[in-house]
């Protein structure tokens, strides 16, 4: 199980690491976008991080979802909306708890597609960071079912996400400003999935 205070720490690191990563964000979005998905990430977290005070001490769901409010308050084009709404619907499933087990990441991960799916009118296959978070769920599902060993679960997760990435490159947008590219599109990985994936990776390195 894994405590509020640490779920905290979790989300302060992947700040961090998406301030690292902000120009390699932006250089993907300036191929196929609109050359701001790194810089509006990075400034979203720089507002989690301005939140951190109000946030210690809270239940998980409360963190999650002041985390949501502050990325779509602060992070510009349709990466906001998305991800505010994934951080949102994840804390209405752990409203009041103090801790987060694998069964609760795996229901959280649930909540957050199904708010992006409704909120993006997307799916699987049309080049965008659910790409990533689908196979990475399903792979975490299969694993832990299997295992009943969360870490594995998160590694077989980020592998999964990673071939996510990968496939990204594949397929031609038809979402968003990249899908103004068509078949130009081929080629270049989806920025919104491979931030999810460096998300993924910081959860992964904690537990």
């Amino acid at each position: 199980m894994v405590s509020n205070d640490k779920v905290l720490s979790i989300l302060l690191e992947i700040g961090e690491k998406i301030e690292e990563e902000k120009l390699f964000l932006t250089e993907l979005d300036n191929v196929i976008g609109d050359g701001d998905h790194g810089i509006n990430m990075a400034r979203g977290f720089d507002a989690v991080k301005a939140k951190q005070p109000m946030m210690e001490g809270k239940d998980i769901g409360t963190i999650l979802k002041t985390v949501g409010m502050a990325l779509v308050s602060t992070v510009g084009g349709a990466s906001g909306p998305l991800y505010g709404t994934a951080f949102m619907q994840a804390g209405k499933v752990m409203a009041g708890k103090m801790e987060i087990g694998m069964e609760d990441f795996l229901a959280i991960m649930d909540a957050a597609i199904a708010g992006v799916q409704q909120r993006g009118k997307s799916t699987t296959g049309e080049k965008t960071m659910l790409d990533a978070m689908v196979p990475a769920t399903e792979a975490m599902k299969k694993s832990f079912a299997e295992s009943g060993d969360a870490k594995k679960a998160l590694d077989d997760g980020l592998a999964a996400a990673k071939e996510g990435i990968e496939y990204t490159k594949t397929i031609i947008a038809t979402k968003g400003r990249a899908s103004y590219l068509g078949e130009r599109s081929i080629g270049h990985q989806d920025p919104g999935a491979t931030s999810f994936t460096v998300m993924l990776e910081v959860i992964d390195g904690a537990i």
